[in-house]
């Protein structure tokens, strides 16, 4: 059985790209993305598998 470990990270809009590719370049996947909890950014929620 697979195990998780999750991260949850503000995104800044003008580096989306930049910060998803870095989280995905270490093993991240993206799982959802939301609006922040001022409702003026996002947050994106991501995970990998337990090594």
């Amino acid at each position: 059985m697979t195990r998780w470990e999750y991260a949850t990270i503000p995104l800044i809009v003008h580096a989306t790209k930049a910060i998803l590719d870095q989280w995905g370049a270490d093993g991240w996947e993206l799982v959802q993305v939301v609006p922040g909890p001022d409702g003026n950014g996002l947050v994106a929620y991501l995970k990998r598998p337990v090594e």
